[in-house]
């Protein structure tokens, strides 16, 4: 299919491309960026007058609850949220039911999103059989059957000596190990530690829970030489220690969620379990620490940490309700929004939803998997998504295309609304 994007205003964070002209798309592939050949004959035309053009989203954190909820045809509602929210390219957590611990059922979580025709989905295979952190995967079988890399979603490993067997097997073969930094003893709480946890009742997980993992992941790194990504840090002090192992030179990446970019502690309310997150909410100074680190670099990716909660689980109280939120729909203008209000600009806003996390899913390589995810260049694969930066929007749960209908951002004001979504040259969603 051939596809002419006009007059739109074509962003490539990566190269620093920033102008307005057309956009032309055939067999998949970017075919020209500003000068269109004369016999272009297009099967489709999109007027992106007053629009931006950007490369399709890349989100690190997206939970498509299959294998497990097959009956509920949740692949189909979460995917099309995805791209409903521009996201062209998505990791999957291995914490599905059953476990990503074996190569069929990542072949098959592959081969039922590739029949869907919408997003590309890069599966995260389990670090340990059954993320019971006793006996490590066959992680060379694994990444024969499409994993990216290896993780254990929030389960935290037992000990030590296991975190080390696995950075050390991981280093071997070149694979990134992707972690969510939490003590396992310490991390057992539903809200962060501080006066309001202990005003509500409600047991906390200190940030001592995040250092001491993160401080321990560092000192395996130096030893091991193994990559490492780190998933949905939420404290000021482990910033502040990834930052000091990047400039060490460690190969460690780091992303944050949306949730943690714009909310704290106080945002619970009475007890509302939207709120009920992991990591958990924490207080103002931490979330001014992560925007200025996004904008400085230190975090390299923003994700919308996507897990749908059916009703039944999201309705219990506080304590007992299950933590997680849909967010996928809304990556694009809860970045924008932060970017606006801190006074980013709009590459870099862009850069951490594109270029910066297709590295990341490259394992540090500059070429992306699928052939240059998160860039928009002649030659290069045709995931776009265009947007209009002026439409205002009001999130509303009951409208959200995921099956999961639950988010603490209900009520908020956006701006910038997806007009279409091009995934390798097919246009799988359009307003």
């Amino acid at each position: 299919m051939k596809i002419l994007i006009k007059g739109g205003r074509v962003i490539d964070p990566a190269s620093g491309l920033d102008r307005t002209c057309d956009v032309a798309v055939a067999a998949g592939r970017i075919v020209a960026v500003g000068d269109v050949p004369a016999d272009f004959h297009p099967n489709k035309t999109i007027d992106a007058s007053q629009c931006v053009v950007a490369p399709g989203l890349v989100d690190l954190a997206v939970r498509l609850r299959e294998p497990g909820h097959e009956h509920a045809h949740m692949l189909q509602s979460e995917m099309a949220a995805a791209v409903a929210g521009g996201v062209t390219s998505l990791v999957c957590p291995p914490d599905t039911d059953p476990v990503l611990d074996e190569p069929g059922l990542v072949e098959m979580l592959r081969f039922r999103s590739e029949k869907l025709h919408q997003c590309r989905v890069f599966p995260l295979g389990a670090l340990t059989r059954g993320l019971r952190g006793e006996v490590l995967t066959e992680m060379v079988s694994l990444t024969q059957a499409g994993c990216i890399g290896f993780g254990q979603a929030d389960v935290p490993l037992p000990t030590l000596q296991m975190l080390s067997r696995a950075l050390q097997y991981a280093s071997t073969f070149g694979y990134t190990v992707w972690l969510r930094p939490q003590d396992r003893d310490l991390g057992t709480g539903v809200v962060a530690s501080g006066p309001l946890a202990t005003r509500m009742g409600l047991s906390g997980v200190p940030v001592a829970a995040e250092t001491i993992a993160i401080f321990s992941i560092v000192e395996l790194m130096r030893s091991s030489g193994a990559r490492v990504h780190l998933c949905r840090i939420s404290s000021a002090a482990g910033l502040e220690l990834v930052r000091q192992a990047k400039a060490e030179g460690l190969p460690l990446t780091c992303d944050v969620s949306i949730h943690s970019l714009h909310l704290i502690d106080t945002d619970i309310g009475y007890f509302d379990s939207r709120s009920h997150l992991k990591p958990p909410l924490r207080q103002q100074r931490d979330r001014d620490a992560i925007g200025r680190a996004l904008a400085d670099g230190t975090v390299d990716a923003l994700v919308s940490d996507h897990s749908p909660v059916d009703e039944d689980q999201k309705t219990l109280p506080f304590a007992e309700s299950e933590a997680g939120a849909s967010a996928v729909e809304l990556l694009l203008g809860m970045a924008l929004k932060w970017a606006e209000s801190s006074g980013v600009d709009l590459r870099r806003a862009l850069q951490v939803l594109t270029s910066a996390p297709a590295a990341i899913m490259a394992g540090g390589n500059d070429a992306a998997p699928a052939g240059g995810a998160g860039r928009l260049v002649v030659g290069g694969v045709a995931d776009l998504c265009v947007y209009d930066p002026q439409a205002e929007w009001v999130i509303n749960a009951d409208t959200l295309r995921s099956q999961g209908k639950h988010t603490p951002f209900s009520g908020y004001a956006l701006r910038a609304k997806v007009r279409c979504t091009i995934v390798g040259g097919y246009l799988a969603f359009e307003a």
